[in-house]
């Protein structure tokens, strides 16, 4: 039997994800588990209907469904819950008023105060609360999320320990990967992912939660065995509209803690990051509730890193935690890197793994895709790609690469359309505070004028060492071609991506191939 997810009520075929179910679910047992405000429809019959699946995008129903009209489908409900009928859905839960004179009363409809809310209760009873048995790393931050959740993926696998992965780049399942289409994704999705790893042997999971994820309640349901605080920049702010409310949801994942059922959550949070003390002091009237392990470089904390030396191959720097001092030598660049593997560390021995294990075991630790990810090339110069797309993540990278001592540090990036036009000129600062040259170029626009972001970029500028190169491809092949020895170049923004979105359609473009391409035709590389 198969559950096809998307998001009904935006019709994105491109978000169907399936998932095997191992059995159904007597609709009563689900209405157990949510607040429930009323049930209309055939009465008698309801409380017995065998619940075959869970679905919210109306095309993806099928016979004994139980179908779930979201926020934001209210205007088209009714057409949404004809067709999900059409299509053998049994029962529909909404929290908007539903004309059921023209359902002919021929399903139950469940009123809720809050349907995604219900749907996450939902889909984790009917899943069997699987988060329940699996121990699970949450990360939540601005920057660092998905680093630090490959690093605690990887530091379970390489001690024994089965583990998952749902994040921004793929989803590692029993057997399987499975590419992401969203950092976190809906309530369904992921009890179905966790029910899966969970009857695969898996032991862990390493999850990124994105604040949109816990405003809109996806992660409502899952059992977190510690939850991780990265760092708060500006980012998002096109859809939290304040710092203040970014925070709040991030914050909000944490002071979920205390309420869990059946565990003890526990906190790491960087306490180097303004933010990071923000929420200590937040969680401070749950101390006895929620233990806490601190990390950073500051003075007191309980994961401490010292004495850092950097190299292009890697960072080696003294752990100070548990009262005994470790080496630990990590494959990856830069202090944010630092920050991420004492997450990591922190993480993998509060959920049991032995603290020397996991630092031998960080030494293997795997590049992750477009994460200051070096193409290989010309040996004179180096070629990154990164992620980096907000002013922070950004200056970090710069800063990372500029301890390397290149002769020039050159810098090629762009802002995503459709998003938070405030931090454009923030970009712009951030680039010319370490780059030598900017050569600021497309990202995804989306469904704005590419020309248009350009000129907001390029409004942060107070020096006159930038040129604009709209063309993405274009940018990258003609820096490589003008690079000088000892160069070092960021291709920032879309790391992992292999797509360009412009007037809002998809095509093919990965920064890692273009560059490689342009090292082998411009200067002969054939690797």
């Amino acid at each position: 039997m198969i559950i096809y997810c998307a998001i009904g009520c935006y019709h994105d075929t491109k978000s169907a994800v399936p998932f095997y179910l191992t059995s159904d679910m007597i609709l009563q047992n689900l209405l157990t588990s949510t607040e429930i405000i009323s049930v209309s429809g055939p009465l008698n019959a309801s409380s017995m209907l065998d619940i075959q699946g869970l679905c919210f995008d109306s095309r993806k129903a099928s016979p004994g469904f139980l179908f779930f009209v979201l926020s934001g489908s209210h205007k088209k409900g009714s057409a949404f819950i004809h067709n999900a009928l059409e299509r053998g859905a049994i029962a529909v839960v909404t929290d908007s008023n539903v004309d059921e004179r023209s359902l002919g009363g021929q399903v139950p409809i469940i009123r809720v105060p809050h349907a995604r809310r219900a749907m996450a209760d939902m889909a984790s009873a009917f899943y069997h609360f699987p988060s329940q048995t699996l121990a699970i790393c949450g990360v939540t931050g601005t920057n660092g999320k998905t680093t630090t959740s490959f690093l605690v993926h990887h530091l379970c696998q390489s001690n024994g320990r089965a583990c998952g992965l749902i994040g921004t780049i793929e989803y590692l399942l029993p057997g399987r990967k499975q590419e992401a289409l969203r950092t976190t994704p809906e309530s369904i999705e992921i009890q179905g992912m966790l029910e899966e790893m969970q009857s695969g042997g898996f032991k862990g999971v390493a999850m990124e939660v994105s604040s949109h994820a816990i405003v809109q309640e996806r992660v409502k349901g899952v059992e977190f065995d510690v939850a991780i605080f990265t760092n708060l920049t500006q980012d998002h702010l096109d859809y939290h509209e304040s710092m203040e409310a970014y925070f709040d949801a991030k914050a909000a994942l944490f002071e979920s803690l205390p309420h869990q059922k059946n565990k003890r959550g526990r906190a790491v949070i960087n306490v180097d990051d303004r933010y990071g003390r923000l929420l200590l002091e937040r969680l401070g009237r749950h101390s006895s509730k929620i233990p806490v392990i601190t990390i950073g470089q500051s003075s007191g904390v309980d994961f401490r890193a010292t004495s850092i030396e950097y190299s292009s191959s890697g960072t080696l720097f003294c752990l100070e935690a548990r009262k005994k001092s470790f080496l630990v030598r990590s494959p990856l660049i830069g202090l944010f890197n630092v920050y991420n593997a004492l997450s990591a560390l922190a993480s993998a021995s509060s959920m049991g793994l032995e603290l020397r294990r996991a630092i031998k075991a960080l030494e293997t630790a795997p590049q992750v895709p477009g994460r200051l990810q070096r193409v290989e090339g010309k040996k004179n110069f180096q070629v990154f790609i990164d992620y980096a797309h907000t002013p922070d993540a950004l200056e970090n990278v710069l800063r990372s690469l500029r301890h390397l001592q290149p002769g020039r540090l050159v810098v090629i990036f762009g802002c995503g359309g459709d998003r938070d036009r405030g931090k454009r000129p923030l970009m712009a600062q951030a680039a010319e505070r370490y780059a030598d040259l900017i050569i600021v170029t497309t990202d995804n626009p989306r469904g704005e004028d590419p020309q248009k972001i350009i000129k907001e970029v390029v409004k942060g500028f107070r020096c006159q060492k930038y040129c604009c190169i709209p063309d993405r491809r274009e940018a990258i092949e003609r820096t490589i071609e003008q690079a000088l020895p000892y160069d070092i170049i960021l291709i920032a923004g879309k790391g992992h991506e292999t797509y360009q979105e412009v007037a809002g359609v998809r095509t093919p473009f990965d920064d890692g191939n273009v560059a490689r391409h342009a090292l082998q035709h411009v200067h002969g590389w054939k690797g």
